[in-house]
């Protein structure tokens, strides 16, 4: 009815090794823009419009804030191994720009993972400048300013009492 541990050991070992190295197996993520029959490096200046980017690529991942002429395609692949942070290994970004007020394609330019830039930032807090109150301060402020209200409670910031 019981095995020996010799006979189930070695078995039972090999299960265990090929689960722990399963789980450092490296997954990879696509996310963004994927590429079916056109990609967006093949537009053209001059010869290519708003109607034939949108229908041989589709409508952009992005547009430009400030700038509705320029579309951005974005896709980049994430490693990510067991436990560690996930990676990016490859981002490519093609922002296509249109000339204002007509629809031909000025400009395609291309860039990808060499071309961005780390950006600094506190993952904490939001530094604010201006002088930071003590709780002391805060609370006494906030006394002092409910004496500041009117005397007579019903009366809004823009109401008259002469009917202006």
């Amino acid at each position: 009815m019981f095995r020996k541990f010799s006979e189930v050991g070695p078995g039972l070992a090999a299960l265990l090794a090929l689960v722990a190295a399963s789980g450092c197996t490296p997954t990879s993520s696509y996310q963004g823009f994927q590429v079916v029959d056109a990609t967006p490096a093949d537009v053209k200046v001059g010869e290519d419009t708003r109607a034939t980017v949108l229908a041989h690529l589709g409508s952009p991942t992005a547009t430009s804030t400030f700038d509705k002429d320029t579309w951005y395609y974005l896709s980049q692949t994430v490693n990510k191994t067991g436990f560690y942070h996930p990676s990016v290994s490859k981002r490519d970004v093609v922002a296509i720009a249109f000339a204002k007020g007509a629809d031909e394609v000025t400009a395609v330019n291309k860039y990808t993972l060499r071309d961005g830039r780390v950006i600094a930032y506190n993952e904490h807090e939001t530094p604010t400048r201006g002088r930071e109150m003590s709780v002391l301060e805060q609370l006494l402020g906030s006394i002092s300013a409910a004496g500041a209200l009117p005397p007579d409670q019903n009366q809004t910031p823009n109401s008259h009492g002469d009917g202006r």
